[in-house]
């Protein structure tokens, strides 16, 4: 099966770690791809390339103000990879609790001990 192209969903988009980074820098705000370039410490023609997938599976969204095009998070196309972890989350949860069980057990046994 021919792998996917990055361009066609969230999840593709998001699977590689600079353009992760992206999103994490946008998540605090807009920002003009200058700043980006500045803050991954890439060139920019490499900063553009990664924006222009994540603009293109709706994850960044684009204006202009003046001279400088301003960069923004679209959270929306991240619900889907959202649900999709909420099935393992649940998972976690439920080992966790089994885990905070035992280590219950484990030092209910050890202060039994100390006597």
């Amino acid at each position: 099966m021919a792998r996917a192209a990055t361009t066609t969903d969230a999840f593709n988009a998001v699977a590689e770690p600079r353009r992760r980074q992206i999103l994490d820098l946008l998540a605090r705000g807009e920002r003009p791809v200058n700043d980006l370039v500045e803050l991954l410490g890439l060139a920019q023609p490499q900063v553009s390339k990664h924006l222009r997938v994540l603009r293109e599976v709706d994850l960044v969204r684009v204006r202009d103000e003046g001279r400088q095009r301003m960069y923004r998070l679209n959270a929306g196309p991240l619900r889907s990879i959202h649900d999709w972890l909420q099935i393992y989350e649940q998972m976690w949860s439920e080992r966790f609790d089994l885990l905070d069980e035992v280590l219950d057990e484990l030092k209910e046994d050890d202060d039994g001990n100390d006597d």
